[in-house]
């Protein structure tokens, strides 16, 4: 396998987990997502800071897509290909980022613990949102047995650190990673090692950009292929 289908593959992969990811919150905020050849799209607005469409495949055509998705202003499309333009359509440029792509980790000293109640879910969503969460992450998605939150806390047993780690058939998906103290390192050290508890054996994906793709690098992750964010202001 050459690396351009290699890393295809990959990319492919971390998009169809993300897009699985997607529904997963859009179905537990009682949002019914539809899933077409190119691409997941919900026809009913997602939840903040989530895609109504993510693609599949860089064959998908913005036509189909805008489609698919209540198209009025606050609307967005996660572009996993970085191949449509929706300009025409009224949408911007919000960010681009790259899928990352890195092997299964080995047997680490990952500290932090799957979080299982309601009351835990709150403190990490709060934790995530620096003290302004507001409900974004239902308990129901504490049923799904493919996504799990994860959450390194400390001696008083504040949440310190955390992320959502996103089961599909041959990959998990990282996302939402955040560290209190600013220290992503740290962060993704702890995060591959409960992976490596909990998730053993699976290839790991997410998608980043900036410091945050930087410091997903030294974690050892490789770039497989960019995306970008289209919003409708």
């Amino acid at each position: 396998m050459t690396m351009d289908i290699e890393q295809d593959v990959r990319a492919r992969a971390a998009a169809r987990n993300n897009a699985e990811w997607c529904e997963a919150l859009c179905r537990a905020h009682g949002i019914t997502g539809a899933w077409g050849p190119h691409a997941w799209t919900s026809a009913r607005r997602t939840p903040p800071l989530y895609p109504d469409a993510v693609t599949l495949d860089p064959a998908a055509a913005a036509h189909e897509i805008t489609a698919g998705i209540d198209a009025s202003p606050g609307a967005s499309v996660k572009d996993s290909f970085a191949t449509l333009d929706l300009t025409s359509d009224g949408f911007e440029v919000l960010f681009d980022a790259q899928w990352i792509h890195r092997p299964a980790p080995g047997p680490g000293e990952g500290g932090w613990e799957l979080v299982r109640t309601e009351a835990e879910l709150e403190r990490w969503e709060q934790a995530w949102a620096d003290g302004d969460g507001g409900g974004l992450f239902p308990a129901a998605l504490l049923a799904e047995g493919s996504h799990a939150f994860l959450a390194a806390r400390d001696a008083t047993g504040r949440t310190v650190a955390g992320a959502v780690a996103s089961t599909s058939e041959s990959v998990v998906g990282v996302s939402n990673l955040f560290a209190a103290d600013g220290d992503l390192d740290a962060a993704w050290a702890g995060c591959l090692g409960t992976l490596a508890r909990h998730r053993p054996g699976l290839d790991v994906v997410g998608y980043e950009s900036g410091d945050d793709l930087a410091a997903a690098v030294r974690a050892g992750f490789t770039p497989v292929g960019g995306l970008r964010i289209w919003l409708r202001h």
